[in-house]
């Protein structure tokens, strides 16, 4: 393969001159480029990239890690991600990870051998101690409230969200009162249970075990959690759902078995996504695409900078 040398050697001129031909810059004669552009034509030279980059210090690419790319709030995250990232001429390295430790850490170390420029995670297995192991190498992100200076987050506080969900259904009459999650695991989902338990606790309604209902994720878990509810002797009368996408399918589910709602079973949906909108479904807003946003300006300013963002509760037909 022909190099920048033998460039300049076929078109008879220097290194520099092939070089300006090669990035276009304006100062060449018409001649030499004209000559420079037949070699290359000629030797069917193409660029090296890698090269490129190296001289660069930057490869344009930055990675960003999501445990499904099917899942409704991590889309509509990237989706806020993608859209900066066409704007400012990155490309995106998506890693799909289904909370495997193993495919974070690959992802990790494309940071550390420079395959990428930063890296966003919007959700993790690994440990934080691993995640900043890597933090030397390269810009890290996350999207998740933590402590120390040496990544950039964005995040919610899901504490303080859920806790307001929680006591608005108190307040319209409910003591049973349980919570759908997609995993049990994770700082967010950890945030989550200890507001559910504080409160119960403060208004001394009982702890039940039943009424935290685990991997559910997509809209078809509905009609499980329904089934599930009613096998239970004394079922909750209001579930919190942290997906709207996951409350949708309860609504459906219960419309055809003739559950009312919010009659026989209070909902509270997470995001605002469309379908909570269209179906009319009492929610609290999640600004994901803004979140994606504040991520990848994170990412590519590299100011190791904590922004919070704040849920809001959206009242309409289910409680």
């Amino acid at each position: 393969m022909a190099n920048i040398r033998d460039l300049a050697r076929m078109a008879g001129v220097s290194v520099t001159t092939v070089s300006r031909v090669l990035n276009n810059h304006p100062y060449v004669s018409e001649e030499k480029r004209k000559a420079v552009l037949r070699a290359i034509e000629e030797s069917d030279y193409h660029k090296n990239i890698n090269a490129v980059h190296l001289s660069r210090g930057k490869t344009m690419l930055m990675g960003v890690v999501v445990p499904y790319s099917d899942h409704p709030y991590f889309s509509i995250m990237l989706n806020g991600i993608a859209k900066l990232a066409l704007d400012h001429n990155y490309k995106l390295v998506l890693i799909q990870t289904d909370y495997r430790e193993d495919r974070e850490l690959e992802a990790l170390e494309m940071l550390r051998e420079k395959q990428i420029d930063s890296l966003i995670i919007c959700s993790r297995a690994c440990s934080m101690a691993t995640v900043r192991e890597y933090a030397g190498y390269g810009h890290i992100v996350i999207c998740e409230n933590s402590e120390g200076r040496d990544v950039s987050v964005t995040y919610v506080n899901h504490y303080r969200t859920f806790y307001t969900a929680l006591t608005y259904l108190y307040q319209h009459g409910h003591r049973k009162i349980g919570y759908c999650i997609g995993r049990r695991t994770g700082v967010n989902s950890l945030q989550r249970e200890a507001a559910y338990r504080d409160f119960i606790k403060k208004y001394s309604l009982g702890f039940n075990e039943d009424y935290i209902i685990g991997d559910c994720l997509y809209f078809e878990d509905g009609e499980k959690i329904v089934n599930m509810l009613m096998e239970l002797a004394s079922p909750p009368t209001a579930l919190l759902v942290t997906s709207d996408q996951v409350a949708a399918g309860i609504v459906t589910c219960s419309q055809k078995l003739g559950i009312s709602i919010p009659g026989e079973l209070a909902l509270i949906g997470f995001d605002n996504q469309p379908i909570a909108k269209m179906m009319e479904i009492t929610t609290v807003e999640i600004p994901i695409e803004e979140m994606g946003r504040n991520l990848f300006l994170q990412a590519l300013k590299a100011d190791k900078s904590k922004i919070e963002m704040q849920g809001r509760l959206i009242e309409r037909g289910t409680v």
